[in-house]
């Protein structure tokens, strides 16, 4: 059913009235909230969202923090909540959120803590960005005398450090990640190897430092760090850091052989500041001393670009990375907590392992009730190995719960925070704490809301079904909050995270939205306010996706009674998105894709967070063999075909040419678009992997193709609306010729008691010279026409069938105990690498430049100080670093695509420049000569190979 726009503004699922100050009851009433002047310092979603639901708790006094990055100009707003807060005074400005430096990041906060004072607000809330999670900033925060919607400054050290929290959490029993938490201190250790030494350091450096004797040398000069950082003093170089991780990862190798390493910077997050190094070392048992410290030489580059990345390489910046063993077939789940400092309580979970560059893309939820509910469903089915695997997460499950609430009492967590670890098999690993709220924080809230109940009276109660309020609950009324009970809401949810990236999901900036469909019912669309109507003309404004932040556009959540529910009311939220916009690239199609690919499949798999990569390598492989089909082509082939098979009869013959020339659009229309995207064709493929078989080279259907062939209408959103494009629907004489062939089968089935999916028994009837069911002679015949009539041609949809043959694309599966079997070759970096290039293929180039793969800012050199990449004269290889891309946050090295000379280096302006898709770096001699391929040789290539193809279909 078609909605208004106030499913977006008003929608039942996350709007509500939560104004508990004018509730009935006095107890409810002393939670109330109405008082708070909360500051908000982030941007994206999660501003949007927090401007709502103040406004919801009856809050009127907030205010929004604009980075000058930020443009209030609505046709490229960055900002485009400016359409929903007109109040001027309660906008304000500082040249960036985080600063780019030490010195500008402590400016940045006295200027949000004068913002606050001097605009008569009390409190700060940070979202989800990096200051949510900066204990300085918090604690600056505090001491300003502010209250801070969050974890307060004590959590945020003993959990929001990945070094301190993992230091806590073998304190309290959790398990851990093995690897090295110190590195740092081993570093100092390095160059000052005693305590008096390290005591003489302290001393000769003026720094503060306390010895009981009783510390270790490593805990010793831990404390000797964190001095420094307070005085802002580096006590070694990156150079001797670089050193002392290579050689760490180098003894890690030789411990784990056949493993990654994975290092992380102990502020990263959101997938920023991890590198992850040892390709070449993956399953290799018995690697060679020189193998290891080859592999272990990408240390000090990686770690160069972390420091990078969270900006951390500043003088007196704790520079510390975490160097952890990579548990390669993993999952990532984690755990919602929330705490008021006396009381944690787990929500649940959310597994998060369809990943990519570790940038989370699909979250789905994960609770005890939802699996019992799977469990008992799997008995009844007599699926035992689905069984045990269901009761195997339950299990992890439970032991994830109960130490996530153990770790957050232990840390005195006093609001939201997320509780990550890495599930393998039936073990799990803590990871780390993100004292925040989490970007996926609505698909907790879809399953649970929290009821605080009155201790003096167990019918008093208010119920809360925001994270965000119960952040502003918290920060105002902390201990007098009781510790809440959970309660079921929703079955299951999902939510897909809305990106600009092109199709191989590589981060795409600089495009435009200039339409976006309204969202439907059972839709949750958070999106920063985009989709906020123009406040004069109640028009859609264009929105320009800079590259200034990362690539999140929105966040798109649904839910349902279960998984399988919750997944195909996401499939249609995904198929009804309509986004237009110039050079406009987006995942909207790899969701789609990927979604109905785990419908098709089973809802229920256990994806590792190494699943994305191989799967986007088997949709470029669907892309490569679908480029090499010509459907017009192959549709003229089959009149051909037909033509010489009625050849002996004019009158036939002439009928089936008509025949075909009416469903010529019919079946083309649909089959083109999916052969032109690999994403709808991956998940096509998905859903159709049961109605057909290959016997004897030949494509068998088990299901009326006419009813496929409605169904892929509906798949691709092709069904007639009055109101779309002709473009983009199926057309009308094909919709009535469809109709009629559905009608037509529809009153046979109930003529002959069949079900709709019994076309195989119908079609065996029909087949049958003696007429059937009482029909006489004559009309038997007609009904035999006509049945040939609506099925003739149909057999072209057995294409699309013969590309996943060709490209064994069902390899790629899920087993009965959930696993997901992926062929070894998809793991080939080579093949990705090329894959990649067939999905996005290089912008269009001569063969003497070099020239960006995509808009964003253009690096010479890894790190300020280090010499550039390339000089002119110089020769590079092939898959050689030519100079970094950042995009959306994001920094990305650059590989040669060919061995050669730099004649020329074209762009002019240093490090930071901003570069346009296309643009030409460098004039080069390639080592080879490149050999064009000529238009009608491969068109002729096209015809040969599709006329092969026909030979399984004809």
């Amino acid at each position: 059913m078609e909605q208004n726009t106030d499913l977006y503004a008003n929608n039942p699922l996350i709007h509500k009235d939560r104004r508990l100050g004018q509730a009935s009851s006095e107890w409810v009433r002393s939670f109330g909230c109405e008082d708070l002047k909360p500051l908000i310092v982030c941007r994206g979603p999660i501003r949007k969202e927090a401007m709502d639901v103040y406004e919801e708790m009856g809050i009127t006094h907030y205010g929004i923090l604009l980075s000058e990055k930020d443009s209030i100009v609505y046709p490229n707003a960055l900002s485009p909540e400016l359409k929903q807060l007109t109040d001027n005074s309660r906008v304000h400005r500082v040249p960036d959120y985080s600063g780019a430096s030490k010195e500008e990041r402590v400016e940045r906060i006295q200027q949000i803590i004068d913002t606050a004072h001097d605009n008569g607000y009390d409190s700060v809330f940070a979202g989800y960005g990096f200051m949510a999670e900066d204990d300085e900033f918090v604690a600056a925060i505090e001491d300003a005398g502010l209250k801070f919607i969050g974890p307060c400054s004590g959590t945020q050290r003993a959990a929001g450090k990945k070094d301190e929290a993992k230091r806590t959490a073998l304190e309290v029993n959790v398990s851990v990640t093995p690897g090295i938490d110190n590195v740092t201190a081993r570093t100092l250790l390095k160059k000052h190897k005693t305590r008096d030494q390290l005591l003489a350091l302290a001393k000769a450096e003026d720094l503060s430092v306390d010895d009981d004797g009783k510390m270790s040398l490593e805990e010793l000069a831990d404390v000797v760090l964190f001095a420094s950082y307070d005085k802002g003093i580096d006590l070694f170089s990156i150079e001797e850091l670089c050193a002392q991780v290579e050689a760490e990862c180098a003894d890690m190798f030789k411990n784990y052989p056949g493993a990654r390493i994975r290092l992380k910077a102990i502020g990263g997050g959101g997938g920023k500041g991890q590198r992850i190094l040892g390709a070449s070392l993956l399953m290799n048992k018995q690697p060679s001393d020189k193998q290891v410290a080859e592999a272990a030489a990408d240390a000090p580059g990686l770690v160069r670009e972390i420091l990078n990345e969270v900006k951390a390489n500043g003088v007196g910046d704790n520079k510390n990375v975490l160097i952890e063993l990579n548990i390669e077939q993993t999952r990532h789940n984690e755990i919602q907590l929330l705490g008021n400092g006396k009381w944690a309580i787990a929500l649940g979970g959310r597994d998060c392992s369809l990943q990519m560059h570790e940038q989370k893309l699909l979250e789905i939820s994960v609770t005890q009730e939802a699996l019992t509910a799977e469990i008992e469903k799997a008995k009844k089915a007599k699926n035992k190995a689905q069984q045990k695997a269901l009761e195997s997460d339950l299990k992890v499950l439970k032991a994830m719960e109960e130490q996530s609430e153990r770790f957050g009492a232990a840390v005195g967590l006093d609001s939201a925070s997320t509780f990550e670890c890495i599930v393998d098999g039936d073990r799990h690993y803590f990871m780390e704490v993100n004292t925040r709220i989490q970007v996926e924080h609505r698909v907790t809230e879809l399953v649970y809301s929290l009821k605080f109940v009155n201790p003096d009276d167990k019918n008093d109660f208010f119920i809360v079904e925001s994270l965000v309020e119960a952040m502003a609950l918290l920060a105002m009324h902390k201990e007098r909050l009781p510790k809440p009970e959970r309660i079921p809401r929703f079955g299951a949810a999902a939510e897909a995270r809305l990106n600009a990236t092109d199709c191989s999901l590589s981060p795409s900036a600089g495009g435009y939205i200039r339409y976006w469909s309204k969202p439907i019912e059972g839709e949750i669309r958070d999106d920063q306010g985009i989709c906020i109507p123009n406040p004069d003309t109640n028009q859609f404004m264009r929105y320009h996706l800079a590259g200034a932040y990362d690539s999140n556009i929105a966040l798109l959540l649904t839910k349902g009674e279960d998984r399988i529910d919750s997944y195909n009311h996401l499939s249609t939220v995904l198929r009804r998105t309509v986004l237009r916009g110039s050079n406009l690239a987006t995942n909207l199609e790899f969701h789609y894709g990927l979604c109905n690919w785990f419908i098709g499949n089973n809802v229920m798999a256990k994806p590792t967070t190494r699943f994305v990569v191989p799967y986007l390598t088997l949709v470029g492989k669907l892309k490569e063999e679908a480029l090499k089909l010509d459907i017009v082509f192959a549709f003229l082939s089959m009149k051909k075909h037909y033509a010489k098979q009625y050849a002996d009869d004019a009158d036939a013959a002439k009928a089936v040419s008509e025949t075909l020339d009416r469903k010529g659009t019919l079946l083309t229309r649909p089959m083109e678009k999916l052969l032109n995207d690999p994403h709808l064709l991956s998940g096509w493929l998905s859903l159709n992997k049961k109605n057909f078989e290959i016997k004897n080279g030949k494509v068998v259907w088990l299901r009326n193709p006419l009813v496929i062939l409605e169904e892929t209408y509906e798949y691709l959103n092709m069904t007639w609306r009055e109101d779309a494009p002709a473009a983009e629907v199926i057309w009308t004489h094909d919709r009535d010729l469809l109709n009629n062939a559905l009608e037509f089968y529809a009153q046979l089935r109930e003529k002959f008691g069949f079900e709709k999916e019994e076309f195989v028994k119908l079609n065996d009837i029909l087949g049958k010279a003696k007429p059937q069911g009482g029909y006489d002679a004559d009309t038997w015949a007609k009904i035999q026409a006509a049945h040939v009539g609506y099925e003739i041609g149909n057999e072209l949809l057995g294409l699309l069938c013969m590309v996943a043959e060709k490209t064994d694309f069902y390899d790629l599966k899920v087993e009965e105990d959930l696993e997901v079997t992926i062929p070894d070759y998809l793991h080939d970096p080579e093949l990705q690498a090329a894959m990649k290039k067939v999905l996005v293929p290089p912008p269009a180039t001569k063969a003497d430049e070099i020239v960006t793969p995509g808009g964003g800012m253009y690096y010479a050199q890894e790190a300020p100080g280090m010499p550039p990449f390339v000089t002119e004269g110089m020769h590079f290889d092939k898959g050689q670093p030519l100079f970094i891309l950042e995009v959306m946050k994001m920094f990305n090295k650059v590989p040669a695509p060919f061995s050669g000379t730099i004649d020329k280096i074209l762009i002019e302006g240093g490090d930071g420049t901003i570069v346009q898709k296309g643009q030409p770096l460098f004039k080069v001699t390639p080592d080879e000569k490149f050999v064009e391929v000529d238009p009608k040789e491969l068109a002729k290539q096209k015809q040969a190979i599709t006329g092969e193809y026909l030979k399984a279909v004809l």
